[in-house]
């Protein structure tokens, strides 16, 4: 096999065209984020307090629960989006990067599962008295 021309020994080694997929997904998760997480700021400056008692009722207004369950989905994304960049960057042993991305993605499902259903367990049954 011979060394041939510059084009034909780079071709096929470029870009896998993932990178501006993810880019996409991390931009458009920052930006869901942004706006959520100002309704929730907004949404808590409205409330009368933020005792136990009225933060779970408002909770368990479907209409607070869903956009609640989509920001931390998307919060989630958004985490395991930029940290994967950051081991995919950083860490350099092939073993230890799948390691590391492995319990990334059982932490961010973990964390995220957890955490939706707490906000489903407060909006179906509510807290008992």
């Amino acid at each position: 096999m011979g060394t041939g021309t510059g084009i034909g020994r780079v071709r096929g080694l470029g870009s896998a065209r993932h990178g501006a997929q993810h880019w996409l997904q991390q931009r458009l998760t920052a930006v869901g984020n942004l706006v959520m997480v100002l309704w929730l700021l907004f949404s808590f400056i409205r409330l009368p307090s933020l005792d136990h008692a009225i933060v779970t009722g408002w909770i368990g207004n479907p209409l607070v629960a869903v956009p609640l369950m989509l920001m931390t989905v998307s919060v989630f994304w958004h985490l395991r989006l930029g940290l994967q960049v950051c081991i995919e960057d950083y860490v350099h042993e092939e073993g230890s990067k799948i390691f590391t991305l492995v319990l990334l993605n059982f932490y961010a499902i973990g964390g995220a599962a957890l955490a939706l259903f707490s906000i489903a367990k407060i909006a179906f049954v509510g807290v008992p008295a």
